[in-house]
Formats: C-alpha cells, structure tokens, sequence
C-alpha cells in the first residue's frame, strides 16, 4: 500500500467517508478505492465502479451538449434566450444570450439561489420532487423568479440557468435533453455508466444519496428532482469521469478550439479562490479543470491538470463526504 493510500485510508477513517477515490496519472491508476455503503439499510458497500449522483457536475455536461449544437450551427453564443423560450419564462429578458448562461452572467432570477445561503437539509424543491422529471415539467419551477441584475454586468453561479440552457437544447434540436446529453457527450467520451436516473427506480450498482437528520441517515429521495435536468441529478463513475477528461481534452466531444473557449477564464470568482470557463471551473493560477457538484446527500469534485495528467476523483453519497478528502489530494498532487 502506498503513502497516499495510507493517508486516504486514515481520513476516510477519521471522517466516516462514503465514496470512491479515483486518481490517475496519465494512463496509470495510482489509486481506486471505495469506502461505505451504497445502500445502508442492507449493507451493500461501495465498490470502485458504483455508479453516484454528481450534483452540479453535470453542468459541464450541459455545456458540451450546447457547443455541440452550436458547432452544428443549431445555435450560436450570441441566441438570445428569448427566441427559443418564445412566451415561457417572460422575466428572462431579451438580450440574455447562451454564453451569458453558459458563464453564470445571465443575471436571471434563480430557482434554486446558492447567494441565499441554502440549507441543503431542507426541502428545497418549489414544487413536488415527482413531477421534475422531463425538462420541460421545470418550466413551472423556473417561472417567477425576478431577474437579480442586468445580463452580463458580473458572475452569479445560477442552477436555473443551466436548466433554461437544457431547455434550449432540447427545444433547438427537437431531441429530449436527457437524450442529448447520452448522444452528443457520454457516447463519444465513451462514458458508459453515465446516465440521467429517476432517484425512485435506481438500479443495482447505483448509491443512494444519504443525509443525516436528527442523528439518523435518510436517503436523499424527497430532497431532489426525481430525475434531473441540465444543472444536476446525473450519475456516473470515476472511470467515466477520467473517460470524459480525455475525450474533453482530446477534441473527441468538441473541436479543439472550442474546448480552449471552455477552458479559458471568462470570469474570476474570488468568494470561491477560483475562476469560470463555459461549464467548467478554472484554478485561480494553474490549467487545473474542474467539475463540482454538491448536493443534498452528494457531494463531488473532479479535477484534471493538462499539463501534468493528473486526474483526482472523489464521489460521495453523502452531504459534504468528498471534501475533507478533495482538499487533501489538492495539496498532496500539488495541482
């Protein structure tokens, strides 16, 4: 067992971490392991390829599904959301484009607003979990919500945003969101176990999400979308996500001068010690990548560095399990 091993063993002990650990250096796996339950009342345990809910990582997901169409010349940067909306959704005004949306500059009002300092214990949802199920059922949920400041004039992370952004998609290319994403991201990075699942028909080899209220872990199922949209709710691997790094990287998902526009800082975000691309979180001074996604009972971070190789996963099905480990790798790996 190697140093690194140790030390992940010992905080996964000291912390109760439920999850897998994935990290790779170039080709080579340095290190794969589970720790936990994926489902606690029967004792399965997590296993190295069980597939978890990854929260707001799927934003990078979104962003890849809506550059492809863009490269298609489905859309552009510049398509304003309004002439795909038509009627719905009149708070979101006229001159809110793609990339405002995709580079959180929108300025729209947010149905799931993180500046309101959330509780991610409570029952966050505006309408019942079961009937967010389609893209289109959010339209209900994104309605209503005034806008905070003009398009453009500075960064707000905002979930609804990505959800308009899959309802674009969806809407531009006649083609289900959930099937976009699988056709235009997943199968050309080869991602194999990634798929947007209903949280009240999950497979085998798939965790339950867990949060501890009152001293008892209840799973995740009234707390979240019954299957999500474009700013979360899609589960996948730590294979799979080392999988979409190389594809991401390699132009196989989009060309390659449209991976540096994702990749270039378009904002700095200095509240979180980092800045923004399209989709994608930067690392304040390096060419460190990163997908984030927390969640009620997940939390998730990925974070591939180009000019190393260097890729650290951690998956967990519990609120706020992947960081203690997260922030050890990032100061271990030096990235």
């Amino acid at each position: 067992m190697s140093g690194l091993e140790r030390e992940l063993d010992s905080i996964a002990s000291e912390t109760a971490f439920s999850g897998v650990v994935h990290v790779e250096r170039g080709d080579r796996i340095e290190v794969a392991k589970a720790y936990g339950f994926a489902h606690r009342g029967y004792e399965i345990a997590n296993e190295v390829d069980t597939r978890f809910a990854i929260a707001s990582g799927v934003k990078g997901l979104t962003a890849l599904a809506v550059v492809s169409l863009i490269e298609d010349g489905v859309l552009e940067l510049s398509t304003s959301a309004r002439s795909v909306l038509g009627q719905d959704l009149p708070l979101i005004d006229d001159d809110v484009t793609i990339e405002h949306l995709l580079s959180h500059r929108s300025g729209i009002g947010d149905y799931l607003d993180e500046d309101a300092d959330l509780e991610l214990s409570d029952y966050l949802m505006p309408v019942p979990v079961h009937e967010l199920a389609t893209t289109e059922q959010y339209v209900v949920a994104l309605d209503g919500h005034p806008r905070k400041f003009a398009a453009g004039q500075r960064f707000a992370y905002c979930n609804g945003g990505y959800v308009v952004l899959a309802l674009i998609a969806e809407r531009a290319s006649g083609v289900p969101f959930h099937d976009l994403a699988r056709q235009r991201v997943c199968e050309p990075a080869g991602m194999c176990d990634t798929e947007f699942l209903r949280s009240d028909e999950l497979p085998g080899r798939t965790a339950l999400g867990y949060l501890e209220i009152d001293g008892a872990w209840r799973s995740n199922v009234f707390h979240l979308p019954v299957r999500g949209s474009g700013d979360g709710g899609i589960y996948s691997t730590a294979a799979d996500m080392s999988s979409l790094w190389r594809a991401f990287f390699a132009g196989r998902i989009v060309a390659p001068d449209w991976v540096r526009e994702m990749v270039r800082p378009h904002t700095d975000v200095p509240v979180e010690s980092m800045r923004y691309g399209l989709g994608f979180w930067l690392h304040p001074s390096t060419e460190a990548v990163m997908l984030i996604g927390s969640d009620a009972g997940v939390s998730f971070r990925s974070v591939h560095d180009p000019p190393t190789g260097v890729t650290h996963t951690v998956l967990s099905n519990s609120t706020g399990g992947a960081w203690p480990i997260t922030r050890y790798l990032e100061e271990r790996l030096v990235i």
